[in-house]
């Protein structure tokens, strides 16, 4: 299963005034690019979720705005749940208002204490903290007697059938749902049973409650759905008190209107729902009545989302847990080295709108590596090295300065990148290869005069000469290739992961900058011509690092 393969354009601004004489055709789409992006930041700037909260501010429906943002724990937060994140926290602090963390633990055999600390752990490292920490356990009692009053309006019945049964009742889109052969139980029948399913008295998949409105509805949600049902399964905070568990749709609903939640705030599949979470708060006659929104969730491109399908990735080991670099997860993204930043401007680009569409992932990479192009050190890392000897190096070492004043060394025995050079390259190839000349970037030129072979026909080392006179890089000196290289004797070994798509690619006999050793675990830095990178592991000697993005976007390569 493909974690992340991304597959993405880059986006072309034609330059439509090219036809104005005396312009040049660069500066113009230049202007048009800038142009563009501030239309563009103008438009993500409000967003329709915005424009209604300030509609009821200003008519007194809201006086003080309250959001929350309300996860299940059974599964780690991956990056589309960072959208509602900053959507619910960032208004609310917008608005002077509050923002609540809330548990929607209401299914105990899927949900556990280890995804609650790590959900409460990304929601801090975004940035952001929570007027009030709830749980929907907190509200059973109250959930329970909700329940009670509905039976006691005749508004919901205990229904016998089996699940299947119950399912093939509810109709399609085309066909009206068939009333339930319980559906007419009288109101004591109904108390007497549902007392008794909380008691324990009947084993898992004996009886549901379930909402007595209307059967013909063209909203499948409103046929009679199911409000609780019984199971017995330990809770992870109300251990072994109830044995019956109340569904999402009447939970989520009530537990907002018991907060005093303003405005609640949904992603698109639950607009159908709209209608059903009205109607509850309406017949439990409760006072405070949510206002529910829809918007758009996140979806990247060749991405996976799915908090089942990342489960089974982790139950498969299939990935190393929840925070592998290669989950789309927010703890993932955090451990490969993404900031809090980066996501959170991530999803500000994005924007707030009411049509799903799935977003390139190159998008959330041109954010961290917007970021990191401005904060990050510059050093040297080679993932594959190649032993070159300068047969004609007589300098014994010399000092070459290289960006941002650090030093590095040269002496007759550097590395070089395997992929920088070939023995019978193709048309076009300015790298390294036999008689060609490179050069060395912050030094010199370096002409390729042997390759040496080991007797298994692999490339041992090459005998390379260098031009003593081209430290000063005159217009006589320039050649078209430039590679990345580094001592032999001052490199440091590092074991250098790479995340391609899916794969985890391990370069075991990396070599890096000495500089690097001034850095510490989570730090991060650019390795010239290859990515940025974070220090993963600095411990005993030992040095680890992991690809965060590359340089450029490289979603067009198939990985």
């Amino acid at each position: 299963m493909s974690l992340v393969d991304p597959t993405s354009e880059k986006t072309c601004i034609h330059g439509i005034l090219c036809f104005i004489s005396g312009f040049k055709k660069s500066s113009i789409i230049l202007g048009f690019k800038k142009l563009s992006l501030v239309m563009a930041e103008k438009e993500l700037q409000t967003n329709f979720i915005k424009n209604i909260i300030i509609d009821d501010i200003k008519s007194n429906k809201t006086k003080k705005l309250i959001t929350r943002f309300p996860p299940e724990p059974n599964g780690y937060l991956h990056i589309g749940h960072a959208k509602s994140i900053c959507l619910n926290f960032e208004l609310a602090k917008e608005f002077g208002g509050q923002c609540n963390l809330r548990f929607d633990d209401t299914n105990p055999e899927k949900e556990s204490d280890e995804y609650i600390k790590s959900i409460q752990e990304d929601v801090r490292w975004l940035g952001f903290s929570w007027d009030k920490l709830c749980f929907a356990s907190d509200y059973f009692d109250q959930l329970y007697d909700y329940a009670l009053k509905l039976i006691e309006k005749d508004l919901a019945y205990v229904d016998s059938q089996t699940g299947d049964q119950i399912k093939q009742s509810r109709g399609t889109l085309q066909e009206p749902g068939i009333n339930s052969p319980y559906r007419d139980r009288s109101v004591q029948e109904n108390l007497t049973l549902f007392k008794d399913m909380k008691d324990g008295k009947f084993p898992d998949g004996t009886h549901v409650l379930r909402l007595k409105i209307d059967m013909k509805n063209s909203n499948i949600n409103m046929r009679d759905p199911v409000i609780y049902r019984i199971k017995h399964f330990r809770h992870h905070r109300t251990q072994d008190k109830w044995c019956i568990y109340p569904m999402y749709d009447f939970t989520h609903c009530l537990s907002d209107a018991i907060e005093g939640i303003t405005h609640s705030l949904c992603t698109l599949e639950f607009e159908d729902h709209r209608i059903l979470y009205d109607w509850i708060i309406d017949k439990c006659d409760i006072k405070n009545k949510p206002r529910q929104i829809e918007f758009a969730r996140l979806e990247l491109e060749n991405c996976v989302m799915s908090k089942r399908k990342l489960n089974e990735l982790v139950n498969n080991k299939d990935v190393e847990g929840w925070d592998d670099p290669r989950m789309p997860t927010i703890s993932g993204l955090r451990n490969k080295g993404f900031t809090a930043k980066s996501i959170r401007d991530f999803c500000g680009r994005i924007g707030i709108t009411k049509k799903n569409s799935e977003i390139q992932f190159s998008v959330l990479e041109n954010s961290i590596r917007e970021e990191l192009n401005e904060s990050s050190p510059r050093a040297f890392g080679i993932l594959k090295p190649l032993k070159v000897k300068i047969i004609n190096f007589d300098e014994g070492e010399r000092q070459i300065e290289a960006s941002n004043g650090r030093k590095l060394i040269l002496s007759n025995e550097i590395f070089i990148d395997e992929d920088d050079f070939m023995e019978s390259p193709p048309e076009k190839y300015f790298r390294l290869y036999p008689g060609n000349t490179v050069r060395l970037k912050y030094a010199c030129n370096i002409t390729c005069k042997n390759v040496v072979k080991n007797n298994d026909g692999s490339i041992d080392f090459l005998e390379c000469e260098y031009d003593k006179d081209s430290y000063e890089l005159t217009k006589d000196k320039k050649v078209k290739g430039i590679i990345h290289w580094l001592d032999q004797k001052s490199s440091v070994q590092s074991v250098i992961q790479n995340f391609e798509g899916a794969k985890k690619v391990t370069y075991d006999k990396a070599v890096v900058e000495a500089s690097i050793l001034n850095l510490k675990k989570e730090n991060n830095c650019q390795f010239e011509r290859v990515g940025y990178y974070k220090i993963n592991n600095v411990n005993n000697g030992s040095h680890e690092c992991y690809q965060i993005v590359t340089l450029k976007d490289t979603s067009k390569r198939k990985v």
